[in-house]
C-alpha cells in the first residue's frame, strides 16, 4: 500500500498556504482516480477557538440521526451553535455524498466531509473530491469476479465518485441509500467492472453474505479493506481508506493537533477515530468494543447523545 505520507504532508503545507492553494485534487500515489481534475477550495485556515476542542467529526447512521433516520431539533441547534462559535464539524460515514446532502444543508456546515468511510473526502459545496482513494481497476474485477463465484446470486453494486452501478435493480432491505436512490447504471457487470470503484457493495442475506465475506477476506483481506457494517451488506474499500486516516488529514490541513479533535460514532468502522482523537465519544446504543475504545459515552441516537456530547464537551 502507497505511504499516506506524501499525501498528509501535502495537507498541513496546503493549510500553511490556505484552502485557496488546492487546485487539483489528492489522490493516493500511484491510485488511478476520476476525480475532477479542478477541485478549488476556498476554505481559510483554521482559527483556534476558546473552548476545548476545535473539531468535532460525527457519524451519520447510528449517531447523527434518530433510529427513524430524522434529524431532532436538540442536536440540529447544538451543531449550529458549535459552527457559530468557529469549531469544525465534520460529517463521518460509509454513505456517498448524495445521501448526506440534505444533512448537510439541514445542519448548514461549510466543511470537507468524509464519504465511503474515508475512501473520498469531499466538498459537498462544490460537488468535488478532495481526495479519492478508489480500490485498483484489477484487484476490484478479480474480488467481484471471485464473490460471484462463491455466490451467483449476491447482489453486487459499485460506487463510483458518487454515482452507483449495478446489475440487479431488487435492493430490497439494503441501505438507506440503496433504498433512496435509483442506480445510475443497470447494466452488465462487464459494463463497468473495469472502473475504478470507490466501494464495491455485496448485498444479500445474513447467512449467505457471511460465507462471502469470509471467502473474501481469506484471499484478499491483506490488499482491501472489507467490512460488515449491516447484516446484509458487506462493503470493500481500498486497503488505506478509514475515517481515521482521512479525519486526521482534514485536522492536519486545518492544523488543528489531535488533542483539540473530538470523534463521535457507535459503529466498528467509527472505533478508530474514536481512538485517534483527543476525545473519542461512543453512543449508549455503541458495539460494545466502540464503548470500550471510548473516552465518554453519551445518550444513545434515539436521546440525542450528540447534543449533549456537544454541550458537555464543546460547549460548555
Amino acid at each position: 500500500m502507497p505511504s499516506a505520507r506524501p499525501i498528509i504532508q501535502a495537507f498541513a503545507a496546503a493549510a500553511r498556504r490556505g484552502w485557496s492553494a488546492l487546485r487539483a485534487p489528492f489522490v493516493a500515489p500511484g491510485e488511478p482516480s476520476t476525480s475532477p481534475t479542478d477541485a478549488l477550495l476556498d476554505f481559510a485556515p483554521h482559527t483556534p477557538t476558546q473552548g476545548r476542542f476545535d473539531l468535532v467529526a460525527i457519524d451519520i447512521d447510528g449517531t447523527l440521526l434518530r433510529p427513524d433516520k430524522r434529524l431532532a431539533h436538540r442536536v440540529i441547534r447544538a451543531v449550529s451553535e458549535a459552527s457559530q462559535r468557529g469549531v469544525k464539524v465534520v460529517l463521518a460515514t460509509a454513505r456517498p455524498p448524495r445521501s448526506v446532502r440534505a444533512i448537510y444543508e439541514a445542519l448548514n456546515l461549510d466543511t470537507p466531509q468524509i464519504n465511503y468511510n474515508g475512501a473520498l473526502i469531499h466538498d459537498q459545496r462544490a460537488g468535488r473530491a478532495i481526495l479519492h482513494q478508489p480500490v485498483p481497476v484489477q484487484l476490484g474485477s478479480q474480488l467481484i469476479r471471485y464473490a460471484r463465484r462463491v455466490d451467483p446470486n449476491v447482489i453486487i453494486g459499485v460506487e463510483i465518485l458518487d454515482r452507483w452501478y449495478t446489475d440487479h435493480t431488487d435492493h430490497a432491505g439494503g441501505t438507506r441509500t440503496t433504498g433512496t436512490f435509483r442506480p445510475d447504471f443497470v447494466g452488465p457487470l462487464e459494463a463497468f467492472i473495469h472502473k475504478p470503484a470507490t466501494k464495491i457493495l455485496l448485498q444479500g442475506s445474513p447467512e449467505r453474505l457471511g460465507r462471502v465475506k469470509a471467502a473474501l477476506c481469506d484471499r484478499y483481506r491483506k490488499r482491501a479493506s472489507i467490512l460488515i457494517c449491516d447484516s446484509q451488506l458487506v462493503q470493500v474499500l481500498h486497503a488505506g481508506a478509514d475515517k481515521q486516516v482521512a479525519l486526521e488529514r482534514i485536522a492536519l490541513s486545518y492544523g488543528i493537533p489531535r488533542s483539540r479533535v473530538m470523534a463521535i460514532g457507535d459503529a466498528p468502522n467509527d472505533e478508530r477515530m474514536i481512538r485517534w482523537a483527543g476525545l473519542g465519544v461512543a453512543m449508549k446504543n455503541a458495539w460494545p468494543t466502540v464503548r470500550a475504545a471510548a473516552g465518554a459515552i453519551v445518550s444513545g441516537n434515539d436521546a440525542d447523545g450528540v447534543a449533549e456530547a456537544l454541550k458537555r464537551f464543546v460547549l460548555a
